[in-house]
Formats: C-alpha cells, structure tokens, sequence
C-alpha cells in the first residue's frame, strides 16, 4: 500500500490533467463554432476588438521599444568579444520578428486582456447576469465568448505586427545614436536580412497567441466559482494558464516553421 500510493497520486494528477486538457479543447471547439455560425453580434466584436487591439497599443509598443533598445545593446556588447558587433542590425530584426515580438506581445496580451475578461465574465456569472442571458434566450458563449476569441484571433497578429516594426525601431534608435551605425545602413541590413518566412511564422504566433489569451479567459470566466474569492481564483488562473500555453504553443509553433 505504501509503495502503491505515489503512483496512484501520479495516476489522478496525470488524469485531471487530461481531463482538463480535454475540457479546454471542447470548449474551444464550441467557441470556434458559435464564432462562425450566426446570429452575429457585431457590437460586441467591435468592442472586443477595439479593447484588445487599441486599447493595447500603449503597452505593447513601450515594451517592444525597450526591448529592441536592449537587444541592441545586448548584441552589441557581446558581438564585440568576436568582433562581430556588425550583425546588430540582423540579429535585432530576426530576434524581434521571429521570437521576442510575438512573445512579449502575447505574454501582455495575457496579463492585461486575458484578465480583464476572466474578471468581467466572473463577475457576470457571480452577479446572475449569465443567468439573465439565458432567462432572455441568448446563448452565452454566442454572446460573450465567440466575440472575445474572434477578436483575438483578428487583432492580436496586428499588435505583434506592430510591435515587431517598433522593437526593430527601438534597436535602430539606440544603434544609430550611441553605437555608431549608419541611419541607411542599418535598414537595409534589416530589410535584406529579414525573410518572407520571418514574417509569416511572427503573425501566426500572433493568431495563436491572440486566440489562446482571450480562450483562457472566457474560459475560466466561465467556470468561476461564486463570491469574490471564485472571481479571484479566476483571473488569477486564466492569467497563468495563458502565459504557460502561450510559450509552449510559441515553442511548437517555432519547431514547425524553423526546424530542420
């Protein structure tokens, strides 16, 4: 019995997490059919999208604009240990648009979006508001949820599309005003470096990304459990589990378009 015990704990974690991992894919199936079946709510896509997509602007661009700044800097002192510091340019623009970009674009995606949708549908559901919605015949995932993950499924590649070009403008910046690089030299390293695949593979990330931060949400909005405490374990699970799937599907998603 004593020697049976840790496996049988292993057992039931490993089948909860099956189980969980197979509820999220259901409900993600559900979300993805209510989206592209009407009746359509355009105002709350429209909302959804302006919440995701303008309102996230700010953020993203203040942490991609840093971000190249620092790459720069980062290449640039150790490519000096090989004489190597003028593959700046290059290595700025394929570290953001391939990897850092949509990362770090995701990653804010999940703690500014993911929670604030955990939250509303949690406070929704503890409020009988989604109760409310089905007294009135509206299906909540066609209302609430569908919008929410179309959305960023939409916006979310744009945000990293932006955030790819203001990171490469941020390394362009520090480059050309403290290491001594030349303004038309720069760019054109970049735009001959840079190939049609490193952009394809950065807004895919992005989709994915952009579907996975608002899914997590909606989803653990959802399932909250009543009271504050119920609303709060929400958020804080939609938030983690977000910025996990994020990188693990960043990981796969890396290993389709660039292995060898």
């Amino acid at each position: 019995m004593i020697l049976t015990a840790p496996l049988a704990a292993l057992g039931r974690t490993t089948l909860a997490f099956l189980a969980a991992i197979g509820r999220v894919a259901l409900f993600a199936a559900r979300a993805l059919s209510h989206a592209l079946r009407p009746p359509f709510y355009g105002r709350e896509l429209l909302l959804a999208l302006f919440n995701i997509g303008w309102l996230s602007l700010p953020v993203v661009g203040m942490t991609a604009v840093f971000t190249g700044g620092a790459l720069a800097l980062q290449i640039y002192s150790g490519g000096a240990r090989f004489s190597a510091e003028a593959v700046v340019p290059q290595i700025v623009a394929i570290g953001m648009v391939r990897e850092l970009g949509p990362v770090l674009v995701g990653l804010m995606i999940a703690a500014r979006v993911t929670s604030s949708i955990a939250a509303e549908i949690a406070t929704m559901k503890v409020t009988e508001q989604i109760d409310a919605l089905v007294t009135l015949s509206t299906n909540p995932m066609k209302y609430l949820v569908a919008p929410r993950v179309l959305a960023g499924l939409i916006v979310v590649p744009l945000l990293v599309g932006v955030g790819d070009v203001i990171g490469i403008f941020g390394g362009y910046a520090v480059a050309t005003s403290s290491l001594g690089f030349n303004a038309a030299s720069y760019i054109k390293n970049t735009i001959d470096f840079l190939e049609p695949l490193d952009i394809l593979s950065s807004l895919a990330k992005g989709c994915a990304f952009g579907g996975i931060a608002a899914l997590m949400g909606c989803y653990f909005g959802m399932g909250s459990g009543r009271g504050a405490q119920g609303v709060g374990r929400a958020t804080k699970g939609s938030v983690e589990a977000a910025a996990v799937l994020i990188l693990a599907a960043n990981f796969l998603l890396t290993g389709v378009f660039f292995s060898i």
